[in-house]
């Protein structure tokens, strides 16, 4: 299919994920979830799992493999954005102010389920098939339990300030906690592909080059972020024109330094100066970012989704391993650990509840590990199955903790605040 072939099917393949995802969303918010995760489902439903399932001849003329290169970059486009729109509300105070709570609770939030997702992935490929062929044991194991250790602090994001508790202490102490959990999962997914490739090249280029990197944000990118923002000369259009290129450039160098272009985008969005001008350029580029392109993502993860798989009961029963040892290692060890450093059962269970949700992140790693050649269709079905159900577990749970707590009169140890506004908020 040629460029020009390909730009109308294109474009055809938009509006029915937009209007699928729209019309998913709808209900997903009516069941009291977040859209975010109507936009996973609708991923889901769009690919091979119900819709290739049903029609097949129609989904592949929808979703031909022409135009599937065309839909992971229009996605990675709007991860990038969404990205930015994720550091620009992260505090960083809020690690500062509580570090001994979320040193602790980030350790062991990413190391037990680092260390229960290998085991798992060791012991489950003794009675079920999830390798994938020229890929070590050793190194399918380590991928799985990456991705078992991953939060989805972007979708938290979403929760927190959609339900109002952005400046509430657990919701402050769980941005910090799942911020810093991708920040170790992202370098540890680097160190992965390094085993991978079999040298320890990529893991020195990922980790040093992100260091320069960051420093190099911080300093001198911070410095003429402000000076653009705070100046009368720049006019709105060239703030977002700016904006734009600093962050496909941050995108680009993070890509190929191996940590991908969401963590320099990230790492933009938390260093961008803070106020009323930049508050206008993420008003301009989060929506098309968020409504249009992200969705995009979500059906090229479902695109590459086969639920159908867990028909054999041996892969179905370790999916649902998985799944309890994930919520496990994930809730259980943070809430362990937010005891342990001595905050009340109250702000501990929802700091559980909150970063044991993998969503967004989850799939972006999965991603990275099917484009690297890690991952198998059968793992990449198991682990897509990890990240909806962590992710859709999450606002029912806080609902219920928020109705247990009213009963025993212990909602004052929450500390409520009045909600807070949020940029691009859905």
């Amino acid at each position: 299919m040629s460029p020009s072939e390909a730009a109308p099917v294109f474009f055809l393949a938009v509006v029915a994920i937009l209007a699928v995802v729209r019309l998913v969303c709808l209900a997903a918010v009516k069941l009291g979830q977040p859209p975010v995760v109507g936009e996973m489902i609708a991923g889901v439903l769009l690919g091979p799992s119900l819709f290739g399932l049903l029609l097949p001849g129609v989904q592949a003329a929808l979703f031909p493999d022409a135009i599937r290169s065309l839909l992971y970059v229009g996605g990675q486009i709007g991860l990038v954005i969404y990205m930015f729109g994720a550091g620009y509300e992260f505090n960083l105070s809020s690690v500062v102010k509580s570090r001994k709570s979320v040193a602790a609770i980030s350790s062991a939030g990413t190391l037990v389920p680092l260390a229960l997702g290998i085991g798992i992935a060791v012991l489950g490929t003794s009675w079920v098939d999830i390798g994938k062929d020229g890929v070590s044991l050793v190194t399918s194991a380590a991928f799985v339990g990456v991705a078992v250790a991953i939060t989805a602090f972007p979708m938290m994001v979403r929760i927190i300030t959609e339900r109002g508790i952005a400046s509430t202490k657990f919701g402050s102490l769980a941005l910090a906690c799942g911020a810093l959990d991708d920040v170790l999962a992202w370098l540890l997914l680097a160190v992965v592909l390094g085993m991978h490739a079999g040298s320890a090249g990529p893991v020195a280029l990922a980790l040093g080059g992100g260091l320069v990197f960051a420093v190099g944000v911080f300093t001198i990118g911070r410095r003429l972020l402000n000076r653009m923002m705070g100046s009368d000369r720049v006019t709105a259009d060239q703030r977002v024109l700016i904006t734009a290129m600093t962050l496909f450039a941050a995108a680009w160098f993070t890509d190929t330094i191996g940590l991908y272009a969401v963590f320099g985008a990230f790492t933009v969005g938390v260093a961008f100066p803070r106020g009323l001008a930049s508050d206008a350029v993420l008003a301009k580029i989060m929506p098309i970012g968020r409504i249009v392109f992200v969705p995009l993502f979500f059906t090229y993860s479902g695109l590459n989704t086969r639920f159908a798989l867990l028909a054999d009961p041996k892969l179905l029963a370790f999916a649902l391993v998985t799944v309890l040892v994930s919520i496990i290692g994930k809730l259980g060890a943070s809430w362990g650990a937010a005891r342990l450093a001595g905050e009340p059962p109250e702000i501990a269970s929802r700091v559980g509840v909150l970063v044991n949700a993998r969503g967004l992140m989850q799939l972006i790693a999965l991603n990275v590990g099917l484009a690297a050649g890690i991952v198998s269709p059968a793992l990449f079905t198991v682990l897509v199955l990890v990240a909806l159900v962590t992710t859709i577990m999450t606002a029912p749970l806080l609902s219920w903790l928020d109705r247990r707590d009213a009963r025993k009169g212990s909602t004052d140890l929450l500390l409520t605040a009045q909600p807070v506004p949020v940029t691009g908020k859905s």
